[in-house]
C-alpha cells in the first residue's frame, strides 16, 4: 500500500500500487479536504512508484457533487503531467446523470464499467485508449 487518506468519520483511503497502476477505491461519501488530499496523495504516489496509470474506482460513491468532480478531473490532469492516465471505474448512472446535469465534462478523464476493465484500458497502447465519449485520440 502507498498511503492513506482521511475519508467519512476519520476512516482512510488506501492508495495500493498494483504493478504499475495506482487503484483508489473510493466507499461513501467523500468530504471536500480529504478529497484535496487524496489528489495531493496521488500525484506524489505517481512520483514515487513510478506508476503508469491510476484507477479511481467509484462504485462505493452514492453521490458526486461538482467539487468532487472537478476533483476527479484535476487528478486526472496531474497524472497526465506526471505520465500517468487515469481511468475512474464504476460510475454508478446516478453519478453519471448528476455529473452531466452540472456541465462537468471531465477532460482527460477515462471511464469504465468496472475496475477490471479500467485495467485493460490501462493496459491498452495509448494510440488507443478510448475517451469516455467512445472516440479515439493519441495522448
Amino acid at each position: 500500500m502507498i498511503g492513506d487518506v482521511p475519508g467519512p468519520s476519520g476512516a482512510h483511503v488506501p492508495v495500493l500500487k498494483l504493478g504499475d497502476v495506482l487503484l483508489v477505491t473510493l466507499q461513501g461519501e467523500l468530504h471536500d479536504h480529504a478529497a484535496e488530499q487524496l489528489q495531493q496523495d496521488i500525484g506524489e504516489a505517481i512520483t514515487r512508484s513510478h506508476v503508469t496509470g491510476v484507477v479511481i474506482d467509484v462504485s462505493g460513491v452514492a453521490i458526486v457533487d461538482s467539487f468532487l468532480g472537478r476533483v476527479f478531473a484535476e487528478i486526472a490532469a496531474t497524472a497526465g503531467l506526471l505520465a500517468a492516465r487515469t481511468v475512474v471505474a464504476g460510475m454508478r448512472p446516478a453519478v453519471a446523470l448528476t455529473l452531466v446535469e452540472l456541465g462537468l465534462t471531465l477532460p482527460g478523464l477515462r471511464t469504465a464499467l468496472d475496475t477490471d476493465h479500467a485495467l485493460g484500458l490501462l493496459a491498452e497502447p495509448t494510440s488507443h485508449l478510448p475517451h469516455a465519449s467512445g472516440r479515439r485520440e493519441s495522448l
